[in-house]
């Protein structure tokens, strides 16, 4: 079953409605959304990561965040990074962090966004801990990418995203050797001038860029829902003896759960990538917008209110 264009359309559209999103931080989690959103503070947040961390699956908070427009809200949402990271340590969790730049001050200013990165990725250096920079949409991907490099002359523990419906995806994938990545499908809504726009396309590269960033002999994290993705991956691990320890699966808090629980018992690290925050509204509509089973979370919502 595919989610027809015009209802897609619609959530997407949703999700950039900054009109929308200011009244759902009145709302609190309604529609569902606390299925997918581990609550709206740290605190909340570290509980569900405990619970998973006791099921054997490794974690990663993301603060979510929209529509950053002043300094002062970057200098706040880069605060809030440091006491997640802060939190995290406290607490002895099994959990990175993940962040958008745009959050961050990208919008504003490069350097303005990478003195805040800077301060994020020195904290969790000091704690032991990785930053993972989320992948934005395409009118940012050079800008991340250039932060990225910036920030890797300075330190290790830092990765991002690459999306594999952009052409650009398998050069990317080759410059980026020896960085730990995170390989998803992608998310947002791309020209065809940019990206694959045809399922299959992004399916067959999604496999052509995992595949090659694992014989690099690079961490590769999978971030899918899809099993004949993930056992295309096991199978082809095992035939080309890549070890298991360079392999990572990561799934989104609220789906999938018996399939992470699964990998976790053949022995692969299972990462859950756990978003928190009263910026829910535009992340639960992007999530509403890829998968006709998502709307089910909503209309559960709706039901029980």
């Amino acid at each position: 079953m595919v989610l027809d264009q015009p209802m897609k359309l619609f959530f997407m559209y949703l999700s950039k409605n900054k009109a929308m999103n200011n009244a759902a931080k009145q709302w609190g989690l309604k529609f569902g959304a606390s299925q997918v959103v581990a609550g709206q503070n740290i605190e909340s947040a570290i509980k569900k990561v405990k619970e998973l961390n006791a099921k054997g699956l490794a974690c990663t908070l993301d603060h979510l965040g929209e529509f950053v427009e002043s300094k002062e809200e970057a200098l706040e949402a880069t605060d809030y990074c440091i006491k997640t990271l802060e939190a995290i340590a406290a607490c002895g969790v099994k959990c990175n962090l993940s962040l958008k730049m745009t959050q961050l001050g990208l919008d504003i200013s490069d350097e303005f966004c990478l003195e805040n990165m800077r301060c994020i990725v020195q904290t969790a250096k000091d704690y032991n801990n990785f930053v993972r920079i989320d992948m934005e949409d395409y009118a940012h991907c050079q800008q991340t990418l250039d932060i990225l490099a910036k920030l890797r002359l300075e330190f290790d523990n830092v990765g991002t995203v690459i999306q594999a419906y952009l052409f650009r995806a398998e050069q990317d994938i080759v410059d980026l050797q020896g960085v730990s990545l995170r390989l998803v499908k992608g998310a947002y809504k791309e020209s065809a001038e940019v990206a694959y726009q045809e399922k299959k396309q992004v399916d067959e590269n999604y496999l052509n860029i995992i595949k090659k960033h694992l014989q690099s002999g690079s961490y590769t994290a999978i971030a899918t829902h899809d099993h004949q993705i993930i056992d295309e991956v096991k199978k082809f691990t095992k035939e080309n003896n890549i070890p298991k320890s360079q392999v990572e699966f990561q799934m989104l808090y609220g789906f999938r759960t018996n399939l992470q629980l699964e990998l976790v018992k053949e022995g692969y690290t299972t990462r859950v990538y756990v978003p928190f925050g009263q910026d829910w509204f535009g992340y639960f509509m992007r999530r509403m917008a890829e998968r006709p089973q998502n709307v089910s979370f909503a209309l559960r919502g709706l039901i029980s209110k």
